[in-house]
C-alpha cells in the first residue's frame, strides 16, 4: 500500500485572497507531492510499507535507523498536509466564521474563550522559529485541548519525546515560508491573521469527535 497525494477539496484559487492560487499549486502539487514520493521510496521494501501512515509515524524508533529521518520528514509532511487541506475552505463556503457546539465548549473550557484561544494560537505560530507547524491537540488522558508547535514536518503523533509536542492533532497551521511567502513575504503575522478567514471549523469539530472516540 503506497501513500498517495490526496486531491484538494476545492480549486487552487478558492482560498483567495487569503491564500493565492500560485502558492496552492506549488504547495500541494510540488511540496506535498514530493513528500509522498520520498516517503514511499523510504518505506519501500520494509514491513512498514503497508501500514497506515499514522501508525508508522507513531513508531519511528522501530524503523531501521537509516529510514527514520527520511520517514520522519516526508511521511510527517504527508500526514500534516493531508490534514491542512481539509481544515480549510473558501470563505462563506465553510471557511471562516466561528466554532460552535462541542468544539466551542471545548475551546472555552480549555482556554477561557475563543478569543483567548486565537491569541494563544497566534502567539505560538509566531514563536515557532524557522519552519514548522502550530497545533491544536486533544490530550486524551487529560480530556482537554492544548496548543503546541513543532519543527519542520514533525507531528504530535510522533509523541512528545520525539516531536516535543504530543496528543492527537485536530487543527494545524503550516508556518513554513513556502506556505505564505509569495503573498506575504516575511509578514508571517499577516498570514496567520488572514488564515482565520479560511478555517473550516466543521472539519476541526469532526476531528475533535474522532479524537475522542
Amino acid at each position: 500500500m503506497s501513500h498517495a497525494l490526496p486531491g484538494l477539496p476545492y480549486a487552487t484559487n478558492a482560498l483567495e485572497p487569503f491564500i493565492d492560487a500560485k502558492t496552492m499549486e506549488i504547495h500541494h502539487g510540488k511540496h506535498h507531492a514530493a513528500y509522498v514520493t520520498n516517503a514511499n521510496k523510504a518505506l519501500e521494501g520494509t514491513r512498514f510499507a503497508d501500514m497506515p501512515a499514522d501508525q508508522v509515524i507513531a513508531h519511528l524508533s522501530d524503523l531501521p535507523e537509516d529510514k527514520r529521518n527520511p520517514v520522519r520528514n516526508n511521511l510527517g509532511g504527508h500526514i500534516n498536509h493531508s490534514m491542512f487541506w481539509k481544515i480549510m475552505a473558501p470563505k462563506g463556503q465553510g471557511g471562516g466564521g466561528e466554532p460552535s457546539g462541542d468544539l466551542l465548549d471545548a475551546l472555552n473550557a480549555s482556554f477561557g474563550s475563543v478569543q483567548a484561544f486565537r491569541d494563544q494560537f497566534h502567539a505560538a505560530a509566531l514563536a515557532r522559529f524557522g519552519s514548522g507547524w502550530v497545533w491544536l491537540c486533544v490530550k486524551p488522558k487529560q480530556n482537554k485541548l492544548a496548543l503546541c508547535h513543532t519543527a519542520n514536518q514533525d507531528t504530535p503523533l510522533m509523541g512528545e519525546s520525539v516531536a516535543g509536542c504530543g496528543g492527537i492533532p485536530i487543527m494545524g497551521l503550516d508556518v513554513w515560508e513556502h506556505a505564505y511567502y509569495l503573498n506575504y513575504q516575511n509578514r508571517r503575522p499577516d498570514y496567520v491573521m488572514a488564515w482565520w478567514n479560511v478555517v473550516n471549523w466543521s472539519e476541526v469539530a469532526k476531528n475533535l469527535r474522532q479524537a475522542r472516540v
